[in-house]
């Protein structure tokens, strides 16, 4: 079955992507895209680099976007959570939970900023980057316990740093545990799970978040999937779609998700 591509973990100049969200709605246009979604990053008082300092300002646009465009793509307008915002979402289209920081004492370490991490970790989990991949799991276990969440977003960003293995082994019993408790916990809920391509647009990794033993783990029990990009510009928009739906049938799934304004809608693949 052939399926039209979509997205919708986008980011915009409104938080710390490269293009506006105006450009990333002509860009989907023009790639033939069923549907978008934007999703740029909750403001996050512990950190104001990466996050929407005007919320309102990008709902507005959101919605001017979703009228102005509404008969060449159906746009969605989202947000993606941390599990440390403070703020809640009870108008938007659609949420993505995701975990950007472990808290340990009174540090918020960042998953996905390698600056300062290894430091933190040395201090706080005694070097011990296994017991730190566990901290990090046991927040992604709890997003739907601490908001609305649609969407768990790159479930294991924890790896992202560590293609070459040196932080931690993600082939022992002790990581996959983990993993899998987490990913467990969550089939609880009415979630679903991206295989996002981020991390190997941007160099640092070869394959998706999850890992392929967690995507197998996910279809082995049911669990629901949908594809992304996790696209900061135009050019990352739905970044290797195609390969993403072999690797699901590859996994063991027999369809993939959407989301519409009516909620999240099975595709067969």
């Amino acid at each position: 079955m052939s399926l039209k591509p979509f997205d919708f973990h986008t980011h915009s100049t409104f938080c710390d992507g490269k293009n506006t969200l105006e450009e990333m709605v002509l860009a989907a246009i023009d790639k033939g895209f069923s549907s978008l979604g934007f999703s740029g990053h909750s403001f996050t008082s512990i950190d104001l680099d990466y996050c929407i300092k005007d919320e309102k300002a990008y709902a507005d646009e959101c919605r001017r976007l979703q009228e102005k465009y509404k008969d060449k793509i159906e746009l969605l307008c989202g947000i993606e959570r941390d599990f440390y915002a403070d703020n809640q979402y009870p108008d938007l289209d659609y949420i993505i939970g995701s975990v950007h920081y472990v808290k340990a004492g009174e540090q918020y370490i960042a998953v996905d900023l390698f600056d300062g991490q290894l430091e933190a970790v040395n201090k706080y989990f005694g070097g011990d980057y296994l017991q730190f991949a566990e901290s990090y799991f046991e927040n992604v276990a709890k997003l739907p316990l601490v908001h609305k969440t649609d969407i768990i977003g790159h479930f294991d960003l924890i790896k992202v740093f560590n293609a070459d293995g040196k932080l931690f082994d993600e082939n022992c019993e002790r990581y996959k545990k983990a993993a899998i408790k987490a990913v467990d916990e969550l089939l609880k809920y009415d979630v679903l799970f991206e295989i996002n391509t981020g991390a190997i647009f941007r160099g640092r990794r070869q394959e998706p978040y999850p890992s392929e033993f967690i995507l197998k783990h996910i279809a082995s029990k049911g669990g629901r999937v949908i594809l992304s990009g996790d696209s900061h510009e135009t050019k990352a928009l739905a970044f290797r779609f195609t390969e993403s739906l072999e690797l699901a049938k590859k996994c063991g799934f027999k369809s993939i998700y959407t989301i519409t304004k009516d909620g999240k809608k099975e595709l067969e693949i």
